[in-house]
């Protein structure tokens, strides 16, 4: 009957606890904003902290417990080592919860959404990458605490020492490929060769840089696939970063013409074309004919655009209003095949004599 008394009182008190915090989540989330920035601090320490709070209030209550004098000693040493394992568990997981806190605090000043947002890729690819460090870090320790509060894994520690070298050589083999990718995790969180949202070509994706893990990379390729790559690999094969100082890039539009092209109103056509584009940036523009082969031109149209996704649509714009406009107006301009009609091997003369 002690025993059941003791945990109806943890129960009730664990309970009042959970109770309040409950009313005290309500309160915050009816008081902060329901939309924008404004409130979105609040929410997310509401949100996040809740649960490990709900943790540390039955630690509280076991605590509280302790105080009372009917309770054996053998119980009270049961609830004192639940208690501390509690706490670590619950300290634990309000540490882990507040670095999310923190990390939603920083991402709602540094949005990638914005048109300038080179600084805030680079910070958000540091912090969530240093945000999974600490975390590995944190469940290290608190395993390692929990252990050592058994009386058994204390007493084991010295023969756990003594063969820490040789498990350590054997799981440093074991696991050389996750160890390799964690370094590389830490390494790209540091030099930054690629950040989040970033415009990357890898192994032949075109993709963006969706997810930095410490072991792993996601790319979300543009048809909408997911390219899922070892960090490894983005720190020891080369790859293109389209947007590693910048969004802007040139673009260009390879067309084979006929000689007979008139390439200054093609050229004054491709200028008119940029203007009435929202997707030109009006910093670079030039047609030029790069080549000239046995029967056809090879002309280039070079332009500028504000980012990859602008680039392409321009590209494809300029390509297709510049066929049309070459279809209307100068249909002679566009390629051909000619045939020469005359004989390929003509008979020799009169006055040349074949001789064996």
């Amino acid at each position: 009957m002690l025993l059941i008394d003791n945990l109806a009182v943890v129960a009730g008190i664990g309970v009042a606890i959970l109770v309040s915090l409950e009313l005290l989540a309500l309160l915050v989330r009816h008081l902060a904003p329901k939309t924008g920035d404004s409130g979105a601090f609040e929410r997310s320490a509401v949100d996040r902290l809740l649960g490990p709070s709900r943790l540390v209030s039955l630690s509280v209550a076991e605590a509280i417990v302790l105080d009372n004098e009917r309770i054996t000693p053998s119980i009270k040493r049961l609830i004192e080592h639940a208690i501390i394992i509690l706490i670590v568990l619950a300290m634990s997981w309000l540490a882990i919860r507040m670095t999310y806190v923190l990390e939603d605090l920083v991402l709602g000043r540094f949005r990638v959404d914005a048109p300038d947002n080179l600084r805030a890729r680079r910070i958000q690819t540091q912090l969530r990458v240093l945000r999974r460090l600490v975390a590995v870090v944190i469940v290290v320790v608190a395993v390692a605490v929990i252990l050592l509060s058994f009386a058994s894994v204390r007493d084991a520690g010295a023969g756990l020492l003594a063969s820490a070298g040789l498990v350590g050589i054997v799981l440093g083999i074991a696991a050389q490929s996750s160890i390799t990718n964690l370094i590389a995790g830490i390494q790209i969180a540091v030099s930054q060769p690629i950040r989040i949202d970033d415009v990357v070509v890898v192994q032949g994706h075109w993709g963006r840089v969706e997810e930095i893990n410490l072991n792993y990379v996601v790319v979300k390729i543009w048809d909408l696939r997911r390219l899922i790559l070892p960090v490894s690999v983005l720190v020891n094969e080369p790859f293109e970063n389209w947007t590693r100082n910048a969004a802007n890039l040139l673009e260009w539009v390879h067309l084979e013409l006929d000689y007979r092209t008139p390439i200054p109103a093609l050229r004054e056509r491709f200028l008119s074309i940029l203007h009435d584009s929202p997707n030109w940036d009006g910093s670079v523009s030039s047609l030029q004919v790069t080549s000239a082969g046995p029967s056809t031109i090879q002309v280039r149209a070079l332009m500028s655009a504000r980012d990859s996704s602008a680039g392409w649509d321009l590209q494809c714009a300029v390509r297709e209003q510049l066929i049309d406009f070459l279809q209307a107006e100068y249909p002679e301009s566009l390629p051909r095949i000619r045939i020469d009609n005359g004989d390929p091997f003509p008979k020799p003369s009169a006055n040349i004599s074949l001789t064996e």
